[in-house]
């Protein structure tokens, strides 16, 4: 299995700001405590997956705030689909 590291991170998240990096994984670590799925797909614990999903650019400053909203879209999505023998 590879390794996350912090230069990773870094990478994407630009500025090599470290700073930036700890309060982009802290805010998608809240997240997922309520209840939103992880956009990756590994058995680590919770700060390593935040790391992973952001050191594979699934996870952004420009969409952190988005993605509750998009999950919750999707759900909704899936809610509306008719049921089979009901026109749509």
């Amino acid at each position: 299995m590879a390794r996350i590291t912090v230069e990773d991170c870094l990478h994407e998240v630009g500025d090599d700001n470290r700073f930036n990096l700890i309060h982009l994984a802290v805010k998608r670590i809240k997240q997922h405590r309520q209840g939103e799925p992880f956009l990756i797909e590994a058995k680590n614990k919770e700060v390593v997956m935040t790391l992973r999903e952001i050191a594979a650019g699934e996870v952004t400053f420009h969409n952190v705030e988005e993605l509750p909203e998009l999950n919750d879209l999707d759900g909704l999505n899936d809610k509306q689909e008719p049921k089979e023998g009901e026109e749509a």
